[in-house]
């Protein structure tokens, strides 16, 4: 699944792969907000790990976590 966190008063953003589902993303991203976290770690597919500060984060953005299709389609 792609991830991508916008972060405020940067003009790039925050773009990577990883293998965890969706709703163990979201889960986390809110316990770290309601907890009042200083900050957010993620780990890509490739083992990179990212810790974000939650107060610079604009925007989380979720990709889908089917594969793609390859192929045509009739």
């Amino acid at each position: 699944m792609e991830i991508r966190i916008g972060i405020a008063n940067t003009g790039r953003e925050l773009n990577f792969e990883t293998s965890e589902p969706a709703d163990a993303v979201k889960k986390s991203v809110a316990t770290a907000l309601d907890a009042g976290a200083t900050h957010v770690s993620f780990t890509d597919s490739k083992g990179n790990s990212y810790i974000v500060p939650t107060t610079g984060i604009a925007y989380i953005e979720l990709g889908t976590e089917e594969s793609r299709r390859v192929g045509f389609v009739a």
